[in-house]
């Protein structure tokens, strides 16, 4: 797995699961109240809102405040919330998607202007990096659902274009537009996925050193920190030796 999914395992294992965990509840309540807005609030009529559900109970996230976010969409008080992109360039050339989703365009991008530059990066124009990147839904499932074949069998069936299994679980990959579809099939299949989402996937990626490695975990881990950023991608990757002795 490329970058990100790595630096975010080196972040849970540095023991700051409390104040991630309450970061994340906070994130995923409000692509509830997002989602709902966009439709009905009801999950079974409303495909957005039925994602960002699920994806929340994957993350064992309390019915109450699943329901209070679906509520909020619905209140005369609601906030409205705009789903900006910013793409840059982090140390060593390696290429950063920020997905955010704001009520002040001016203090995120301030803020994410601002953490690339610290790090010895630069924000770039929309499309700078994206081109670099398949815009891709990712279905994932828990390792115990099955073997690889019968994962891949599942998949190929769906209409899934790639399947990456390891020790840790499943992750399927579709084109974007057949995300609804491909994991509704894999539902019948294999049960509930652990999560379905829209990813950013890198093309290729690129190989970075320690040094560089630990700067861009500290830029991921500061974008990732800031309440307006709902995800963050890029295209690096580090040897197994240096993933070894950073999350020491």
């Amino acid at each position: 797995m490329a970058g990100h999914s790595q630096f975010k395992n080196i972040m849970h294992r540095k023991g700051k699961q409390d104040g991630i965990r309450s970061k994340m509840f906070s994130k995923l309540a409000r692509e509830i109240t997002v989602a709902a807005k966009t439709g009905l609030p009801d999950p079974a009529m409303n495909a957005a809102l039925r994602l960002a559900v699920q994806n929340a109970k994957a993350q064992s996230m309390p019915k109450d405040n699943i329901e209070r976010a679906i509520k909020k969409a619905s209140g005369a008080d609601a906030e409205t919330y705009d789903a900006i992109r910013y793409e840059g360039y982090g140390p060593g050339g390696v290429a950063v998607i920020v997905e955010t989703l704001t009520d002040n365009r001016n203090r995120t991008a301030s803020s994410v202007r601002s953490t690339f530059s610290k790090a010895g990066g630069a924000l770039g124009e929309t499309g700078s990096v994206s081109f670099s990147f398949d815009h891709v839904g990712e279905i994932t499932y828990k390792a115990s659902v099955g073997d690889a074949d019968t994962v891949m069998e599942a998949a190929i069936e769906a209409g899934a274009e790639d399947v990456v299994s390891d020790e840790d679980g499943h992750t399927i990959y579709c084109a974007f537009e057949d995300m609804n579809e491909v994991s509704k099939a894999l539902e019948a299949a294999l049960g509930e996925a652990e999560s379905v989402k829209a990813v950013w996937r890198p093309q290729n990626t690129i190989p970075v050193d320690e040094e560089k490695a630990q700067s861009l975990m500290k830029l991921i881990d500061t974008l990732e920190d800031d309440d307006d950023v709902q995800n963050v991608y890029s295209n690096f990757e580090v040897s197994d030796e240096v993933m070894a002795k950073l999350s020491a």
